[in-house]
């Protein structure tokens, strides 16, 4: 399973939906969560505002991370911009 890569598709799958229950609902319909690198998770959001936002409730969305999926190690999260960031989400629901 390693090998083709179902392991971090599940992961990924794990950290969409665990993003989901810990972000604030400012940032939940213009954020989506990347990839985790040495314990920085990258956010992406739809617009700069929400960088900002996303510094008044980091030490908050990380406690939850960290309660939601503990075997990811996230330790801070660096936001980047992407247009249409979070779009998927909201056509899911």
């Amino acid at each position: 399973m390693a090998r083709t890569g179902y392991d971090r598709e599940h992961a990924a799958g794990s950290l969409d939906t665990a993003w989901q229950q810990a972000a604030p609902d400012s940032l939940r319909g213009a954020s989506q969560p990347g990839l985790v690198r040495r314990g920085v998770l990258e956010v992406f959001v739809s617009h700069s505002a929400l960088v900002q936002e996303m510094g008044f409730h980091k030490r908050d969305v990380l406690k939850r991370l960290g309660e939601l999926v503990p075997a990811e190690g996230i330790t801070d999260i660096c936001c980047r911009l992407m247009v249409d960031a979070g779009q998927s989400f909201v056509s899911e629901q």
